[in-house]
C-alpha cells in the first residue's frame, strides 16, 4: 500500500479575498473558527479514516497564517510568495520539506466541508491504478448547487468551478462558468453538471513536471491552475464522489461565508 501525506496550501494575499485563510466561520456550537482551522480539522479527520496517511501539513508564505497553524496543531512548510498557486506551492513545499510518501493530497485551504470520505475515494483511486500522475474528485451537482452556481453567475461573481469528463473519466476541461449548457435542461431530469471539488492527489513525478510547465492561456483565462495539465496534454483523473445527507461549498468570496455557515448548521459541524 502506497502511502499518502495531506498538504494544506494557504496565502494571505487572495486575489479576491485577502486574509481568506483567517476568515471566520460559525458552526453549530455558535463557537468561531477560522477558515484554516476548519480546513485542518477537515484534513484531520480525512487522515484518521484513511489508512497510510502518514503526515498533515500546511504551507504558507506568511507568518500570520504560519501563526494559526501552529496554534491548531498543524506542522508548517514555510514557502515562498512567488509561488502562483496552491499546486506551485505544493509542490514546493515537497521538495523543501523532503517530503517522501508516494502520493500527496492537496486539500485547498478554502473547503472545510470537504468530506473524510473524498480524500479517501481519492487516495483510493491512485492506489487501484498506478499510471494515474494526477486525480481530483467531482460532485454531481444537486438542484439547490446547480442554483448556487447560476446565481454566482447572474451576479457576476467569480465563484465555484465545474467539470466535463471524457467516457473515461478523465477531465476534459474546468470553468468558472456552468459547463455544459443547461438552457435545455428538462425540470425532472437527471443534472449533468458536475461540480469541482478543491482536492488533488498527485505523484512526486506529476508536482515536478507540472513545476517545469509554463501556463497556459486557459489557465491565465480561467484563473484556474490545473489546467495546465490539460494544455500541455496530461491527464487528470476525474473521480466521482457522492456526498448523501451532506453539502458542499468552497469559501470563494465573502458573500459565502453565511451559505457555508447554514452547511455547517445543517450538518451538525462545530
Amino acid at each position: 500500500m502506497r502511502d499518502a501525506v495531506i498538504v494544506i496550501p494557504a496565502r494571505y494575499a487572495s486575489t479576491r479575498y485577502p486574509a481568506k485563510p483567517l476568515a471566520t466561520l460559525k458552526g453549530v456550537s455558535g463557537i468561531e473558527r477560522t477558515l484554516l482551522e476548519r480546513s485542518v480539522m477537515a484534513a484531520r479527520a480525512a487522515a484518521v479514516s484513511t489508512r497510510g496517511v502518514t503526515g498533515l501539513f500546511v504551507a504558507t508564505d506568511d507568518e500570520r497564517i504560519a501563526a494559526e497553524a501552529k496554534r491548531v496543531g498543524a506542522d508548517v512548510i514555510m514557502t515562498d510568495p512567488a509561488c502562483a498557486n496552491g499546486t506551485e506551492r505544493v509542490a514546493q513545499a515537497v521538495e523543501r520539506a523532503g517530503l517522501g510518501q508516494p502520493i500527496i493530497v492537496n486539500l485547498q485551504g478554502d473547503a472545510p466541508l470537504t468530506p473524510p470520505h473524498f480524500v479517501s475515494t481519492l487516495i483510493n483511486a491512485m492506489r487501484e491504478d498506478e499510471t494515474r500522475m494526477v486525480a481530483t474528485p467531482v460532485l454531481r451537482c444537486d438542484r439547490e448547487s446547480l442554483d448556487n452556481f447560476r446565481n454566482d453567475r447572474r451576479l457576476d461573481r467569480v465563484g465555484a468551478t465545474t467539470v466535463v469528463r471524457d467516457l473515461q473519466g478523465n477531465a476534459i476541461y474546468f470553468s468558472k462558468e456552468v459547463i455544459p449548457f443547461t438552457g435545455t435542461l428538462k425540470a425532472d431530469g437527471p443534472i449533468p453538471v458536475f461540480h469541482h471539488v478543491g482536492l488533488y492527489a498527485y505523484t512526486p513525478q506529476a508536482l515536478r513536471l507540472y513545476a517545469s510547465l509554463t501556463p497556459g492561456e486557459l489557465e491565465q483565462l480561467e484563473g484556474l491552475e490545473q489546467l495546465r495539465f490539460i494544455e500541455h496534454g496530461h491527464k487528470i483523473a476525474a473521480v466521482e464522489v457522492s456526498a448523501p445527507g451532506a453539502s458542499f461549498w468552497e469559501l470563494n468570496n465573502p458573500s459565502d461565508v453565511p451559505l457555508i455557515e447554514d452547511y455547517l448548521h445543517r450538518m451538525g459541524m462545530e
